[in-house]
């Protein structure tokens, strides 16, 4: 083989190998970029308060779905809250478990508008991690939030009077789900 055909296959192989690496990566990296700007409504995680409180008020309503696939009821425990920007606020939703065996579930979750994800920050969420329910288990479980005053900063915010904040809760498919899913069959 002369020098230009190997100088070709091994470029041809380092790009079928760095397109097989991008293709790994594409979830994390897209994830990172949502959490990072807000895209798609995604919240932040914060770990401190802010240390302003303006006076500028917007009304954060609260949405509770289920997929069909997990024997849960979810409610929030209000409708809305009106909160300052900058001011933390902590709100319930509620959770029953309809079936007779212990659900393992994870919740998802996003604004509306989108454009406020970047602004909208979680203290703590129920939906940071699974969380296994028993049957027949009711539990109130706590969302610390905020909207950041820097909000009032973003001219393309200005509209913006109302935010949705809205879970969906599935079952998980960790092993724990695999484990009951297997387990249920063997009972059948």
């Amino acid at each position: 083989m002369n020098k230009r055909a190997r100088l070709t296959t091994f470029i041809l192989s380092g790009v079928a190998v760095g397109m097989l690496g991008l293709s790994f990566a594409a979830e994390p990296l897209y994830s990172t970029f949502c959490r990072l700007t807000g895209f798609g409504g995604t919240t932040q995680v914060a770990v401190s308060r802010p240390t302003e409180v303006l006076d500028r008020v917007v009304r954060v309503s609260f949405d509770a779905n289920v997929d069909p696939a997990a024997p849960l009821k979810f409610r929030a425990m209000q409708g809305h809250v009106d909160v300052k920007l900058g001011e933390t606020m902590m709100i319930y939703y509620e959770v029953t478990n309809t079936s007779s065996e212990p659900v393992n579930a994870m919740a998802t979750f996003n604004v509306v508008p989108h454009k406020i994800g970047r602004y909208f920050n979680k203290i703590q969420c129920f939906c940071f991690t699974e969380q296994t329910y028993q049957p027949g288990e009711t539990v109130e479980i706590p969302v610390v939030f905020f909207v950041a005053p820097d909000m009032a900063k973003d001219w393309q915010a200005d509209d913006v009077n109302g935010i949705t904040l809205s879970y969906t809760y599935y079952r998980a498919s960790g092993p724990q789900a695999a484990v009951q899913t297997k387990n249920a069959s063997a009972v059948n």
